[in-house]
């Protein structure tokens, strides 16, 4: 006989499907239905029969199943107030055994391009290089401009339904959208305020010097924009140290991070990520806050040179940003972990000019890394979750319980947990009983 405490985490992967993201509990009081509960004042919410993690359970000593127990919730004013034993007969939400699992974060997208809710294109093969892409933006950006709100604002939605309630966004800064794509996407963003956060880089999509978007990035600079992008600065822009220069020194003016975009896996690639942990060594404000999207350079280096770059990138505390791609030789995501460097995961383009795929479930590519690395044993898969969470983990590696915690903010999820712990390795999509930014039973 099953016991509903203590399943494997791989039954539990088979039968999960998030039912909402409490970030819009907030915004949805008035439409949850329970007549057992009575309408509660101001922004307070009180769930009862919530599964949380509570430990390990062990054979000998290797990890074999989690550990949960039911649970009473009290939320308010968007943050976790109390953490109760349970109380099957509270006047509270009935969260019927549901597992409460930290939101996700996708930390790599773009929000602001995307074909979704567009009749269907396809990626075309003449677009190869990144620079065809630029000439293919040039072309089509215009028009794209014209529905880009509610666009951005329907791809957000498909986020949530995914679980997900916060993102780093990519923004177009170039000449032919100027500073248009950053302000519908900001007001997109603005409609969603209430279920929906994101930090902005400020992208050069077409270039810093190719195109010219020195002076369109310094004006960004002074917007409501978290980082500083830069992209390809070999390739694109025919040198690092000015490409990289700019960024930098943008970025500390204006007290932003930094966020590049680096797909050149050769020399260059390798010479530009050390050149940036040279800049954040010299300049200590930028540690934590600099981080490298992609880093494809990282891929096709030895052992030696992998641990080499790992240590540094961890001292100088930057990031690593990957979509976890699936060709082509895995990210060293392990080496990075064990030198402390932080990594977050993203969908990056989702059904767009530049990816004809992408369904907008981040917790999928924690399932991909885990079967890149060969991840199979519960602690194992209990431990990639981070890559869907941004690196919040419900228990640490010892089983103690970390999360939720009064004080927290009460941004997570409610999964089917017929077994316990998180859904790493799920495959089939995720689906969502939020409609419209409703709660819905």
């Amino acid at each position: 006989m099953i016991n509903p405490n203590s399943i494997s985490r791989k039954d539990f992967i088979k039968s999960s499907s998030i039912l909402l993201a409490s970030t819009c509990l907030l915004s949805a009081e008035r439409t949850i239905a329970d007549e057992n509960v009575d309408r509660f004042s101001g922004q307070t919410l009180i769930l009862k029969n919530v599964r949380l993690e509570t430990g390990f359970e062990y054979d000998e000593d290797e990890v074999i199943k989690t550990k949960t127990e039911l649970f009473i919730i009290e939320i308010e004013d968007g943050k976790v107030k109390n953490v109760l034993p349970n109380n099957p007969n509270a006047k509270a939400i009935d969260a019927k055994g549901l597992l409460m699992l930290p939101a996700f974060r996708d930390m790599h997208i773009h929000l602001d391009k995307t074909y979704y809710g567009l009749p269907w294109q396809a990626h075309l093969k003449k677009n190869r290089s990144v620079k065809d892409m630029i000439a293919f933006e040039q072309q089509i950006i215009p028009e794209l401009l014209k529905t880009s709100i509610p666009r951005s604002e329907k791809l957000i939605e498909l986020l949530q339904s995914y679980g997900t309630s916060y993102a780093r966004s990519h923004v177009n800064i170039d000449p032919t959208s100027g500073l248009d794509s950053l302000k519908h996407l900001e007001t997109a963003l603005l409609h969603k305020k209430k279920s929906f956060q994101a930090e902005l880089v400020a992208f050069p999509q077409h270039g810093i010097y190719y195109t010219k978007s020195a002076e369109l990035l310094k004006e960004a600079a002074k917007m409501d924009i978290d980082f500083i992008g830069g992209l390809d600065p070999t390739s694109i822009d025919g040198g690092i140290e000015k490409h990289m220069d700019f960024v930098v020194q943008l970025a500390l003016d204006h007290g932003k991070g930094i966020d590049i975009h680096l797909h050149e896996s050769g020399e260059s690639g390798l010479k530009t990520i050390e050149y940036l942990i040279d800049k954040v060594m010299e300049n200590p404000a930028l540690k934590g806050k600099t981080y490298v999207s992609h880093a494809f350079a990282l891929r096709y280096l030895d052992k030696t040179k992998t641990e080499e770059i790992a240590e540094k990138l961890g001292a100088a505390k930057m990031g690593i940003a990957s979509t976890i791609p699936l060709s082509g030789n895995p990210m060293p995501i392990p080496a990075l972990y064990k030198y402390g460097v932080e990594v977050v995961a993203g969908n990056d383009c989702i059904v767009d000019h530049w990816n004809t795929f992408g369904t907008g479930s981040i917790l999928q590519k924690a399932n991909i890394a885990a079967q890149i690395y060969g991840y199979r044993t519960e602690f194992e898969l209990s431990r990639i979750l981070k890559l869907a969470t941004g690196n919040i983990l419900p228990l640490d590696d010892n089983g103690k319980r970390l999360w939720p915690n009064a004080g927290d903010k009460a941004n997570l999820v409610l999964v089917d947990a017929s077994c316990s712990a998180e859904a790493v390795s799920r495959v089939s999509p995720i689906k969502s009983l939020i409609h419209n930014g409703n709660l819905v039973f």
